[in-house]
């Protein structure tokens, strides 16, 4: 499954993409980030990793999934990329998260694109997933109006 979601923002590019760079940050303002936590370095991570909980519902159908995510790019202040990477000798299903940052007449621009290996047999979880994203560019609108930070 690939998504790909847009979101304006009136905020300047420098200050989106300081919020985008820590996954910590994500649970405050991305509804399908139910928590993140700082995980320990392994030799073949190319930068810091995370534990995150994912989750969608849609009606009576949820799921959860933890996932070790690794920041595996940071173009500053334009993109960042989040990549799965367990070290625990399994295969498991690839996640992506790149977000980009671009200059716009409003602020800037917010293109997220998930990419998910695996199989999510949900009816309408491709557009869940867009509203999410497009719900959580409003969040961080107001996550960055307030000054809030971490």
């Amino acid at each position: 499954m690939d998504l790909n979601a847009s979101a304006p923002l009136s905020a300047d590019p420098q200050r989106v993409f300081a919020e985008l760079v820590d996954l910590s940050t994500y649970p405050a303002w991305l509804g399908l980030v139910h928590g993140v936590e700082p995980t320990p370095p392994h030799d073949e991570d190319p930068g810091p990793a995370w534990s995150v909980d994912l989750g969608i519902a849609i009606g009576p159908f949820k799921r959860t999934k933890r996932v070790r995510m690794v920041r595996t790019e940071k173009v500053t202040p334009k993109l960042v990329r989040f990549e799965r990477m367990e070290h625990d000798g399994r295969e498991h299903s690839a996640w992506v998260l790149t977000a980009e940052v671009e200059v716009s007449d409003s602020g800037s621009l917010l293109t997220m694109e998930l990419h998910y290996g695996g199989n999510l047999n949900f009816p309408g979880v491709d557009s869940l997933l867009r509203e999410e994203v497009r719900r959580g560019g409003a969040r961080l609108e107001d996550r960055l109006r307030s000054g809030a930070r971490g």
